[in-house]
This record gives structure tokens, C-alpha cells and sequence, in this order.
């Protein structure tokens, strides 16, 4: 009997489990089920009637995919670095994407995604329905498998394969922009390697001016008031040009001079409150890392807003376009965003997250590589900064890709300077091991201690010391494996690297095939 009992408990362990998953996919069909009824009632019928209804449902499965998928990207490093809890942050950025989406989501939405097919190429209203409903489908499929194997994927690269896939079965290759898809291809390799180059160099001005300074409190006092103004400027900067330009439409310079303003607000603010808080909080790392704790949540909110705005016309886009055409009976460049076509994007992309969103948080905010506090500021810094300066440039770049990309270039930062660190000791020790072992202890513990300035200048000391051994070529290539550290896991660069090459061409082809067997179906 006795040894019954944990085979019981490992049963309804299991039941346990199964009842989460079941509950989270219920709750999908539910909400999907309700939008088909909600277009029911909004008069839909005869066949066109049939295939708004059915891209309703897909547009609902689109919404709930980009918010399992895309919103990690937002609150996953607010996450893996602590600042705020997983339900914490899944509240805050349901309500902030909701948000975004509804109040400046926008009422009118280009009916092809980013211009990367002619519409004038396209014969018929019925033939622009099933391209659509295809691209939509094609798109939240993608985001499905991705999810399911924790890649973080761009949602509106999803969106493009699909429509360039669907859109080239249904008028050939020459409906194409070709230079437009040029460009987004660019923006796989842009995206991430941007992001990554700033999150890694705000870290780094974080490690030399304070993380390696003996009172590090003071020079957070000095540093960190300037870092939270540099994220006031960029993240009202970024709002102005992307999440409230449906609202507002402002110039860069009108909006850059704003966000000077409101810097100027927050380094008043931040240095007063560093200051107060000197006293009492640790002069230590971690006492460093407190200090960008709230700015993380602002970051995650202000993030998950912006996204809500700019990537609800993913969701919603292709399904207010195949409205229109059944409304008008034409295929127009621009389409109106009925208030329910909007609802279904906002509500799936926060039940999304709600659902299905932990998992990839999980992957975004701790399983590439650990974050801190600090560490997760610059990622999110470099999220606003990334686009501000490729919109600047007209570049094509994907938040997903940049958000991504900032973890691994400060995984990969941290990476070199522990190695670059170890490599040092290493070569201390070696170049001393005839001295006395005190000797060499004292002389490290100095060496810890010092700044990065001091520590170069001893280190050329000692080199220039004429009684040192001298490594030789073989000498180093031994270090060098010896001290290979890995804190990035290669193993998900290697996964997500793999799905961002072949998002568009995976959804263009499966966009195409969806095309075809909807032709053939519909067909008399």
C-alpha cells in the first residue's frame, strides 16, 4: 500500500498538469469561438460571409499567438532579472498592449503588409479574400510551432512571408516588391547585431563607470541619473514616433526635443532619489541593481504600450482588410478598422500572454543568458534606441529581433570580460610562479581591488619586470582553453537564429499552399 502512494502522487501530479493545459486551450476555443459568433451577428453571409467568419476565427488564433510569442520580448528581462514578478509583469503588459492597441492602434491600416505586393495585381475581391485569409493563417501557424519550441520569432515577418507566399500563388512573381523584401531580409541580420552592439556597450559603460569603481554607490550616484534621462529621452522619443503617431503625429525633431524636456525631469528626480537612497541600500552590486527597478517596470509597460500600437495591425490587419472587401466588394490599398475588428486584437494578444506568454518569457528573461537588474536596463534601453536610430535611417528592423539580440550582446559581453579577467589571473600567476605564494596572493588581491585603469598599469608593471617568465605562443593557446567560460547557451543562439532565417520563407510557403487549397475548395 505504502508503495502505492507516490505513484498516486505522481498521477495526480499529472492530472494537475494536464487540467492547466486543458484550461489554457479552452479558454482559447472559447474566446475564438465567441469572435466567429460576434461575425455571425455582425451580418455575415453567403460565401464571402462564410470566409469573413473564418478569418475572424484565424485573425482571433493570429492575436493570441502574438501575444504567446512577441510580448516576452517586452517583460521577459524585467522578469529573468527579478524587478517584477511573472504575474506581475503578464498584468502589466496585458493592460499596456490592450491598451496600446485600442487607444492608438489606429482606425485605418494599410490592407498589404509593409507594400511587398501589388494590390492593382491582384484580379478580384474574392481572389484578395483568400489571399489574405491564407497570409493570416500561414502567420499565426508559424507563431504556433515557434511558441511550441521557445523561439521568439517577429511576428510581422510572420505577417510578410505569408502575404509575399500567398500573394505570389495568386498573381506570380512579378507581384512582388522585390526590393522590399531585400530589405526585410536585411533586417535579419540588422535587427539583432544593432541591438545587440548597444545593449552590450550601455553595459559596459555600467561595468567601467560604477560596477568596477571601489565606491560603487558614489559612482552610481554620478552615473545612474544620466542612464534613467538617456532612457526618458529615447523611450518618449520612441512613443512619439511609434506608439502614438495613430494619435499624434509628430517630426523627429519635435519629438526628440520633448523627450529632452521630460530627460531633463528625470535627472532632477533620479538624483535626488539616489542620493536619499545611498544611505540605505548596499554598496554593493546588488545594491547598484535596486536602483533600476522601477525604471525596468516603466520600461516594460512603456514597451508593451508601443507594441500594442504598432503590432495589433499584425493581428488585425489582414482581417480588416478581408472586411472591407467584403463590405465594398473591391480591393482597396487602405482599410477601416471596424471597433470589433480592433477588440479581437487587443483581447487575443492580452489573453495570449496570459495563456501561453511564460513560457517564452521564460526563454527571453532567463534561459539565454542570467540577467541583472542592470543588465536588463540596458536591453530595454537598447529596444527604444534600436528603433529610434534605424527609423532615423529608414531601415527595416523587427523589435522581436532587437530585443533578442540585446540578451545575447550582453551575455556574450559578460562572456569576454570574465574570460579576458580569467585569462589575467592566469597569466599573473604564471608569470610569478617562482615567487613566494603570499607574495602572489597579496599581489591578486590588490590587482581585485583596483580599478580598471590601475589594473592595466600593473599589469604592464609586471610584464616590464625583467626577472617575469614570458608565455610563449603554446603557453597562451593552453589559457585560452582553460578558461573558456560560456554564459550564453549556445544551444537556444543556435534554435533562434535558425527559426529568424527561415520565418519568411516557411510562412511564405505554407501561405501559398493554404492559397491553393482554398482556390480549390471554393471553386465551383
Amino acid at each position: 500500500m505504502a508503495a502505492g502512494v507516490p505513484n498516486i502522487r505522481k498521477l495526480e501530479s499529472a492530472l494537475l498538469v494536464n487540467r492547466a493545459e486543458l484550461f489554457r486551450f479552452g479558454t482559447a476555443v472559447l474566446f475564438v469561438i465567441v469572435i466567429m459568433i460576434f461575425a455571425v451577428a455582425q451580418g455575415a453571409s453567403g460565401p464571402h460571409g462564410l470566409l469573413l467568419v473564418a478569418a475572424a476565427m484565424i485573425g482571433g488564433y493570429m492575436a493570441l499567438n502574438i501575444g504567446a510569442n512577441d510580448v516576452a520580448n517586452n517583460v521577459g528581462p524585467a522578469v529573468g532579472s527579478h524587478a517584477i514578478t511573472l504575474t506581475g509583469a503578464i498584468v502589466i503588459a496585458a493592460s499596456f498592449e490592450a491598451g496600446g492597441a485600442l487607444i492608438a492602434g489606429g482606425d485605418v491600416v494599410g490592407t498589404i503588409k509593409s507594400g511587398i505586393i501589388d494590390p492593382a495585381l491582384i484580379p478580384d475581391a474574392t481572389t484578395f479574400i483568400w489571399l489574405m485569409t491564407a497570409a493570416l493563417l500561414a502567420a499565426a501557424l508559424w507563431l504556433n510551432l515557434a511558441t511550441a519550441l521557445g523561439a521568439p520569432v517577429s511576428t510581422t515577418h510572420s505577417i510578410v512571408g505569408g502575404v509575399l507566399g500567398a500573394g505570389i500563388a495568386a498573381g506570380g512573381f512579378g507581384i512582388a516588391d522585390w526590393a522590399e523584401v531585400g530589405r526585410i531580409v536585411a533586417s535579419w541580420v540588422i535587427s539583432p547585431v544593432l541591438g545587440g552592439l548597444i545593449a552590450a556597450g550601455f553595459l559596459y559603460i555600467i561595468k567601467r563607470r560604477i560596477t568596477y569603481q571601489s565606491d560603487l554607490m558614489a559612482a552610481a550616484e554620478r552615473t545612474v541619473p544620466m542612464l534613467i534621462a538617456l532612457m526618458a529621452w529615447s523611450f518618449t522619443t520612441y512613443l512619439l514616433l511609434k506608439g502614438l503617431k495613430q494619435l499624434w503625429s509628430v517630426s523627429f525633431l519635435t519629438a526628440a526635443l520633448i523627450g529632452l524636456v521630460l530627460a531633463g525631469v528625470a535627472w532632477f528626480v533620479m538624483r535626488r532619489h539616489v542620493a536619499s537612497s545611498a544611505p540605505r541600500v548596499p554598496n554593493t552590486k546588488g545594491g547598484v541593481n535596486e536602483l533600476f527597478t522601477v525604471p525596468l517596470i516603466f520600461a516594460a509597460a512603456l514597451l508593451s504600450f508601443a507594441h500594442g500600437a504598432n503590432d495589433v495591425a499584425n493581428a488585425v490587419g489582414p482581417l480588416a482588410a478581408i472586411n472591407d472587401a467584403v463590405s465594398s466588394g473591391g480591393v482597396a490599398s487602405k482599410a477601416h478598422i471596424p471597433i470589433w475588428v480592433m477588440l479581437v486584437g487587443a483581447i487575443g494578444i492580452a489573453l495570449g500572454l496570459a495563456l501561453f506568454g511564460p513560457k517564452l518569457i521564460r526563454t527571453v528573461g532567463s534561459e539565454i543568458t542570467e540577467l541583472d537588474r542592470a543588465r536588463a536596463f540596458c536591453v530595454a534601453l537598447s529596444a527604444a534606441i534600436t528603433v529610434i536610430v534605424a527609423s532615423q535611417l529608414g531601415l527595416p528592423v523587427s523589435s522581436t529581433h532587437i530585443a533578442v539580440g540585446g540578451v545575447f550582446g550582453v551575455g556574450f559581453l559578460r562572456e569576454y570580460l570574465k574570460v579576458s579577467y580569467a585569462r589575467m589571473i592566469e597569466e599573473i600567476r604564471e608569470h610569478h610562479a617562482d615567487a613566494d605564494a603570499a607574495a602572489v596572493e597579496a599581489f591578486l588581491a590588490r590587482f581585485e581591488a583596483a580599478k580598471v585603469s590601475e589594473r592595466q598599469l600593473m599589469l604592464r608593471q609586471m610584464k616590464g619586470q625583467s626577472g617575469g617568465a614570458t608565455l610563449r605562443k603554446k603557453e597562451r593557446k593552453g589559457l585560452r582553453n582553460i578558461n573558456r567560460i560560456e554564459l550564453v547557451k549556445r544551444s537556444l543562439l543556435l534554435r533562434i537564429a535558425a527559426a529568424w532565417l527561415i520565418t519568411v520563407p516557411a510562412t511564405a510557403i505554407v501561405g501559398a499552399m493554404i492559397f491553393f487549397m482554398l482556390r480549390g475548395a471554393m471553386l465551383p
